[in-house]
């Protein structure tokens, strides 16, 4: 890479967008565990870090700063970044990069958990795919998707079982959620 272009400009915006979402996050857990919230699945965190930095270099690395900009795929990105924004929002305090539970919090079934049990992981896969798309870039949204298919699965079993006896749906969150009868992968 000789330049910086606009796909460098917009990985860099990309980029900017998730540190500053990382102290959110942080400032989340930090207010979370000093109310007595517990953290679960620590052991694959680093994992989804090294994905999505790597995924990012990657992309940095990889794509020309000449490279053609898909706008359809570019106007779809930022779509999936109001999506991405919603389920913070919605979240509020309890969101978080990491899986943190606080017991007797109620299960959020509003925004975008009225209709989808885990959203922000399919906005994450989502960017994932897109993303490198904008700039014509098949392998590195092959290879992102792969990684992270694997990770986010595990990801959703231990956040299941963390909300297993969370008030708010029948029986607790469970693997069949009452409310909504959404079906979550089973365990391996």
């Amino acid at each position: 890479m000789d330049a910086i272009g606009w796909p460098q400009v917009i990985l860099l915006a990309v980029a900017a967008q998730r540190l500053l979402e990382l102290v959110v996050a942080r400032r989340n857990t930090a207010r979370l565990l000093a109310e007595g919230a517990r953290e679960v699945g620590a052991a694959h965190y680093p994992l989804f870090v090294v994905l999505h930095a790597g995924w990012l270099l990657a992309l940095f690395l990889a794509v020309p700063a000449d490279a053609p900009i898909n706008g359809w795929l570019l106007a779809l990105f930022l779509l999936l970044q109001a999506g991405r924004v919603w389920v913070i929002a919605t979240l509020g305090r309890f969101w978080t990069t990491r899986i943190i539970t606080l017991d007797g919090a109620p299960l959020v079934r509003r925004g975008p958990f009225r209709w989808v049990r885990h959203p922000n992981y399919l906005v994450v896969a989502g960017e994932l795919v897109v993303l490198p798309l904008v700039f014509g870039n098949v392998w590195i949204a092959v290879a992102a998707t792969l990684l992270n298919i694997p990770l986010t699965r595990r990801r959703i079993q231990v956040e299941e079982e963390a909300l297993s006896d969370r008030q708010g749906t029948a029986g607790g969150a469970g693997r069949w959620t009452g409310w909504s009868g959404r079906h979550v992968p089973p365990a391996a």
